[in-house]
């Protein structure tokens, strides 16, 4: 039986010249209501709708009628009994192949067991990503505390949150699962903070993750935000200083907050990370291929100035899955279930690499909580176990936390010196050439997600002063609204607002999906993905054209 792995940490983007060519019609059922994604071939757009009642679909669980390619579940990554149905493999049968880690392993990998006292209690990790399911290993008291829905999903309000994609929830487990399948994650006793922007299929603007940014700069006292997850990218070439993605990043640095992003699967011939990674204040994490002694072949290689900063184990890492979710169900090879039929997903990215790197970063702040975000990446760098093949693939090399543990605390030689940024550049060129939107009809230029006109100057010096959100309340678990930027967010309306004629009631727009990945370590018609990149690949009639999640 061939091998699947998922690269969950991998979403395609359409250019704007790719084929719109639609995919048939998919059901799935998540958390216990339905939700169906439609794709209309003469415009490409997409629309979520709410198909079955609370009521029914507990119904339909009790007489384990519930249809899922990934067998029968809940959404909380448990299915069914008998080993989560639909022929889903077992997993201890996957962790005893050799192409699997487990967390467990990754925890042995970068050192983590050599200070078990530590698991990163207290800390507060924001994942900006899919948004975050309550799977197994993430459902204690207190663990996720749910930021704002900045997503396109939001418009409805029964997918508010809620990962329908499956990335999130499998960073999450990395980050912070408490055991699961496959072990803990790294730092099991920090909490998430979940600051959903992608949608079921991956859908995300540029816009959209520069307030995420700032919303978590803004609210980091609430819930001692001291990492930011950020497993994104874009193609962008303008250079880190003009770039407001870039400056975004930059603040939450500035602001004591480590900021750890994925350096992007585009493999070796890039020789540039992607943006926001190319800013040299931040953690830019790749990934180590199977051995754990070298980078991973699709993980992407810096220009010999920009590099990444350093790896961690990224290939083939076992970690939590959300059942009926885009990933679950679309690529069932690399799901397992375990006796009690919760599921997990075997994938391969520097989007997996970075949540080991951010897990290792709540464990040092724990140690030492004064640490400035300087001190912790500094530790990081100079504590890593070098690697085959120099800088430019691997940076200082892969991180080993009980070297770190143990190091003295750095002084004024782990300041920064870099020159800073100004995000005075253009938003649309911050996008690279990915756009959100229908076919024709993309959402470019100097606008943003939110209805409104992108204004550098009034946005940058909101930004530097923490006060890009206004009039907001966040309390317990229920965003009740804010403004950003002079465009209000309700958390259910885009304010009124149009795009190009269309409105945003009701609509996902799919310029951009989660159906994209390296196939790592697994076989395709007798040719291994694993070192390939599917930029410029032809598949189903449409074209891969790089990762925007990683």
């Amino acid at each position: 039986m061939r091998k699947t792995t998922y690269e969950p940490g991998t979403i395609v983007r359409w250019r704007i010249d790719a084929d719109p060519t639609p995919r048939p019609t998919a059901s799935h059922a998540l958390d216990g209501g339905s939700w169906t994604l439609t794709e209309h071939a003469a415009t490409g757009m997409r629309y979520l709708r709410t198909l079955v009642a609370l009521f029914a679909t507990l119904v339909l669980f009790a007489a384990g009628t519930m249809p899922a390619l990934a067998g029968p579940g809940n959404g909380n990554g448990n299915g069914g009994g008998g080993g989560g149905g639909g022929g889903t493999q077992s997993c201890s049968n996957v962790l005893g192949e050799f192409t699997t880690t487990s967390l467990t392993e990754v925890r042995q990998q970068i050192g983590a067991d050599t200070a078990p006292n530590l698991t990163g209690a207290g800390v507060g990790v924001a994942v900006i990503d899919t948004g975050i399911n309550r799977v197994n290993g993430l459902n204690g008291s207190g663990k996720v505390i749910d930021g704002p829905d900045l997503s396109f999903d939001a418009l409805n309000a029964n997918l508010r949150h809620r990962d329908l994609h499956g990335h999130g929830t499998n960073m999450a487990a990395i980050i912070a699962g408490q055991g699961t399948t496959g072990g803990n994650g790294v730092a099991p006793g920090a909490h998430l903070v979940n600051v959903k922007v992608g949608t079921g299929d991956g859908t995300v603007d540029v816009s959209q993750v520069i307030a995420a940014i700032d919303w978590v700069v803004q609210n980091k006292s609430s819930h001692n935000i001291r990492v930011i997850n950020l497993a994104y990218d874009t193609d962008a070439s303008q250079s880190y200083i003009l770039d407001p993605l870039s400056h975004a990043v930059e603040n939450a640095w500035k602001a004591g907050i480590v900021v750890v992003v994925a350096g992007g699967n585009d493999g070796r011939g890039i020789r540039r990370l992607g943006n926001p990674a190319t800013n040299p204040f931040v953690i830019a994490v790749g990934a180590t291929n199977d051995s754990g002694f070298k980078a991973a072949t699709w993980s992407t290689t810096g220009d010999g100035v920009r590099n990444p900063d350093v790896v961690a184990p990224g290939t083939n890492v076992l970690s939590g899955a959300v059942a009926g979710s885009y990933l679950a169900d679309t690529y069932p090879g690399a799901l397992c279930a375990d006796s009690q039929g919760v599921l997990s997903l075997r994938g391969s990215g520097t989007s997996q690499a970075a949540a080991v790197v951010s897990g290792s970063a709540a464990l040092l702040l724990e140690q030492r909580p004064n640490l400035t975000p300087d001190q912790v990446k500094s530790l990081l760098r100079s504590t890593a176990v070098n690697l085959v093949g120099g800088e430019t693939q691997g940076g200082k090399g892969r991180i080993n936390l009980s070297a770190a543990f143990a190091a003295p605390t750095p002084g004024l030689t782990a300041v920064q010196t870099h020159v800073p940024s100004t995000g005075l550049g253009s938003l649309d060129a911050a996008r690279g050439s990915f756009y959100v939107g229908t076919s024709g009809d993309y959402l470019n230029g100097e606008l943003t997600a939110f209805g409104g006109t992108w204004t550098p100057l009034t946005w940058k010096t909101a930004s530097d002063a923490g006060a890009a959100w206004t009039n907001q309340t966040f309390s317990g678990a229920t965003w009740s609204g804010g403004t950003w930027m002079g465009a209000t967010w309700s958390g259910a309306t885009w304010s009124g607002a149009t795009w190009s004629g269309a409105t945003w009631s009701g609509a996902t727009w799919s310029g951009a999906t989660w159906s994209g990945a390296t196939w790592s370590g697994a076989t395709w018609s007798g040719a291994t993905w694993s070192g390939a990149t599917w930029s410029g690949a032809t598949w189903s009639g449409a074209t891969w054209s790089g990762a925007t999640w990683l």
